[in-house]
C-alpha cells in the first residue's frame, strides 16, 4: 500500500522530536548545518508523523529543525506522514538517517576541486580537514610534489597512430604513506635516471622498477 503524505509547512519550535534518534551531531557540524541552511534554504524538507493529541514528530531531520531556530527561521518545509505506528515511524527513521552507497574517491575529489578550495566547502559541507585531506590525497600519488623538470608532451602531429607503451592507472593509498611512496618514487626515477619519457611515465617507470625488486 502506497504511504499517504501531506506536504506543507511548520514553524520548526512546534516539531517535537522523537526519543529515539540516534544520529548525534557535534557542535562544529551543527556550525556547518546552520551554514548550509543560511547559504542554500532548507532544500530537504523535515519529515514528521501527526500523533493522536495532534502534535508533529520528527522521524527525519531533527538536526536541520534545531538549525532552523537557531537561525531564526519561522517556516520551514515538512511531510507529513500522517497517524503512523511507533514500528514503522521508527524504521522510517532508521532508513531516514542511513545512507546507501558510498563516494567514488576520484569522482568525488574531482567534483569538490570544481567547486572551490577545502577552506570554503568545509564552512558548510559535513567534511572534517581530515576528510579533505584523505579525499584528495588518496586518489593519486603526489606526482606534483616530485622533483620533475619536464612535462607531458603535446599529441603527436603524425598522421601515424602512436604506439601505446604506457596506461594511466589509478588507485588509492593510505594518506600517511603518500610522502614514503612518492620520495621512494622520486629516489628511484634519479637513481634509475627514469628522465627520457613524460613525467607520469617516468614515475611509472620508476613504480614498476620498485615491484620488480621485491619478491612476491
Amino acid at each position: 500500500m502506497q504511504q499517504q503524505f501531506k506536504q506543507g509547512f511548520a514553524n520548526p519550535a512546534d516539531l517535537v522530536p522523537n526519543p529515539w534518534n540516534t544520529n548525534k551531531v557535534a557542535p562544529e557540524n551543527e556550525a556547518k548545518i546552520d551554514a548550509s541552511l543560511k547559504r542554500f534554504g532548507m532544500f530537504k524538507p523535515i519529515i514528521v508523523r501527526e500523533l493522536a493529541d495532534g502534535t508533529l514528530q520528527i522521524l527525519g531531520g531533527e538536526h536541520r529543525r534545531d538549525s532552523a531556530i537557531r537561525t531564526e527561521l519561522g517556516q520551514v518545509p515538512i511531510i507529513n506522514l500522517g497517524k503512523i505506528t511507533d514500528q514503522r515511524a521508527k524504521e522510517i527513521g532508521i532508513a531516514d538517517n542511513g545512507r546507501y552507497g558510498s563516494d567514488d574517491t576520484l569522482q568525488l575529489a574531482e567534483l569538490l576541486e570544481s567547486l572551490g578550495g577545502a577552506d570554503e566547502l568545509g564552512t558548510f559541507l559535513p567534511y572534517s580537514d581530515n576528510d579533505f585531506m584523505s579525499i584528495f590525497s588518496s586518489v593519486n600519488i603526489a606526482l606534483d610534489e616530485l622533483d620533475l623538470d619536464d612535462d607531458v608532451p603535446p599529441p603527436s602531429k603524425s598522421s601515424e597512430k602512436a604506439v601505446q607503451t604506457h596506461a594511466i592507472m589509478r588507485f588509492k593509498v593510505p594518506v600517511g604513506d603518500v610522502s614514503k611512496i612518492t620520495e621512494r618514487v622520486e629516489k628511484v626515477m634519479k637513481q634509475q635516471r627514469f628522465h627520457d619519457e613524460d613525467s607520469l611515465a617516468n614515475a611509472g617507470n620508476a613504480l614498476v622498477h620498485i615491484f620488480s625488486t621485491v619478491e612476491i
